[in-house]
């Protein structure tokens, strides 16, 4: 068996039309393996191959027997008669679908993912409209860049609509519904000699291969492109330009935004503390979406147009402790394709909402919040998203998009710093044999402090914080620099045993010796009070009779006797 590159031939089914292939590579200790003829009695014809299946490695136990027709590989072989590498692998992932025919027409993300353990992002380039926002095609070059740099696999198509698009030839040589390998991602300097060094222009280009082996790009900067004129022989020769048929070729990133309909980056999540690279803190929690006659036991609600449902789903709280953060989140239903003898499965339309909470939440939540990020619905096996979020708490809900539909998921989530990210089970305090001695919660109450102004300030304005206390409990927010007129927009959520004791709102100066009361106010927090949005006056400590201060807090406040009602 050959460990050459020679090009791959899907041929009738199986998965060669997922278009992994090209993204594969023998392991490392591949010579080991190899077919020695002076030493026969050492192979067995027993391969074992590893896969990430629903959060853990499975090993893949397959025989040396492909499927033939007169003598010829029936499914996805490789242009050398000695190399069967990619039928081995394709037997496995077979094996592990339940059949070929399962992976006829299988998901690219879905592969990448089984393959490596990270997680897939698939981006429509039509959609984002790279190919004429500049900006965004910017940022989507260093982002391409910092998952191929780091050892991501990285693979781009043109969507094919019909079955009569599917493997149409288009004029500028690309064809409809392959998935390209891209193979390198880089900064080509244009220019010749030692002033090209220092002041030449920098062209953002990508490397693709085709599967197939042939038919490649045949615009700017293909093989035989005259282009390639403006790159000094030594450059072309670092990123190793060849002009021959191979289907591998180079293209502008501009261009392939242009061409191409989609790109689908997998990354590896690095969570070694040993690297030099940046690290990720992982989150990894299954569940499941089940169906009960309580409502307060019902964990399949569907997606938010369900209102009446839609928190009964099952709800994971994480925290960001930076004051922004990079988050990234995947869902990942459970694959049903093995479970059926034809390997046809279904894949529930799932999918994730996340809402910012009060800063102290430890129950499920019940009303709507401020929705920080959500995901598309679909049905794929798996769903990710990439959100930058502020420092906070926040709820995930992951979801099937329609109410009543059961099935298992793995959560991940990765974060900079452990996000403590765990499931909310309870929706209210539990009684305990305590609860009739020390009481039990009669109220819930919500406080949403937005801001404050005119608050006494020096010349540079106050670094003001606020603390929300009640019955003992307080929540306090991030330092606000430098302004009278701070936006706190922090909530804390408590349960209440004694509700005539008022909620306190104090708002305090940052200083680096000692930190400076600036006022207060107290709010009773009724029921029957419906104004939403209360404006009031800080006032001092005293029990007495409290003087006005400078400035004002404004503060939304909900209580009901009902404690799920938050």
């Amino acid at each position: 068996m050959s460990r050459g590159d020679a090009p791959i031939s899907p041929e009738g089914s199986g998965a060669g039309k997922v278009g992994f292939f090209p993204e594969t590579k023998v392991i490392p200790d591949w010579k080991e393996q190899e077919w020695d003829p002076e030493k026969p009695n050492a192979y067995a014809g027993i391969f074992h191959f590893h896969f990430w299946r629903f959060g853990e490695w499975v090993d893949v136990v397959i025989d040396d027997r492909l499927p033939t027709v007169n003598n010829q590989l029936i499914y996805c072989h490789s242009s050398s008669r000695n190399e069967f590498w990619c039928a081995l692998v394709e037997k496995a992932y077979a094996k592990l679908a339940g059949c070929y025919q399962a992976l006829d027409g299988g998901n690219t993300a879905d592969a990448l993912v089984d393959f490596t353990g990270g997680v897939s992002e698939p981006i429509d380039l039509t959609e984002g409209d790279f190919a004429n926002d500049e900006a965004k095609r910017n940022q989507l070059f260093e982002r391409v860049l910092k998952v191929h740099s780091r050892g991501g696999l990285i693979s781009a198509s043109i969507k094919a609509v019909t079955a009569a698009d599917m493997e149409a030839r288009l004029a500028c040589g690309l064809v409809k519904g392959h998935a390209y390998a891209i193979t390198d991602v880089r900064k080509v300097r244009l220019g010749h000699g030692l002033l090209a060094f220092f002041k030449s222009e920098k062209l953002d280009m990508i490397r693709l291969r085709n599967p197939w082996g042939e038919r490649e790009w045949n615009g700017p900067w293909s093989d035989t492109s005259e282009e390639w004129q403006k790159v000094s022989k030594s450059e072309r020769e670092k990123m190793g330009v060849t002009v021959q048929d191979d289907g591998e070729f180079w293209m502008t990133f501009e261009d392939m935004c242009r061409y191409f309909t989609d790109i689908i980056k997998c990354r590896l999540i690095n969570t070694s503390y040993l690297s030099i690279h940046k690290t990720w803190e992982e989150a990894r929690l299954r569940g499941t979406w089940t169906q009960h006659e309580d409502p307060l036991q019902n964990r399949s609600g569907g997606c938010i147009n369900h209102k009446d449902t839609f928190f009964q789903n099952p709800q994971y709280i994480f925290d960001v402790k930076k004051p922004e953060d990079e988050v990234l989140i995947c869902i990942q239903q459970r694959p049903k394709q093995s479970t059926r003898r034809d390997g046809k499965g279904e894949n529930l339309a799932i999918g994730f909402d996340i809402y910012k909470v009060e800063e102290n939440r430890q129950y499920r939540m019940h009303s709507l919040q401020h929705r920080a990020a959500s995901s598309i619905y679909i049905n794929s096996r798996s769903v990710f998203l990439r959100t930058e979020q502020p420092e906070g708490r926040y709820v995930i809900i992951p979801t099937t998009f329609e109410p009543g539909h059961t099935g298992e998921f793995l959560l991940r989530v990765f974060t900079d710093v452990p996000s403590n990210c765990r499931e909310l089970c309870l929706d209210e305090p539990p009684r305990s044999c305590w609860s009739s001695l020390c009481g039990y919660p009669q109220q819930v109450t919500q406080v949403h402090v937005l801001g404050a102004a005119g608050l006494k300030d020096s010349a540079t304005g106050a670094n003001s914080y606020v603390i929300i206390k009640c019955e003992g409990n307080k929540v306090r927010s991030a330092v606000q620099k430098g302004t009278s007129t701070p936006e706190y927009d922090v909530k804390g959520v408590f349960y209440r045993k004694k509700p005539s004791q008022p909620v306190v709102v104090q708002i305090w100066n940052h200083r680096v010796l000692k930190d400076e009361f600036l006022g207060q106010v107290h709010l009773k927090a009724d029921p029957d009070d419906l104004q939403a949005l209360h404006t009031l006056h800080l006032r001092d400590r005293s029990s007495q009779q409290p003087s006005d201060l400078p400035g004002t807090v404004a503060v939304r406040i909900l209580s009901s006797a009902s404690l799920t009602a938050v």
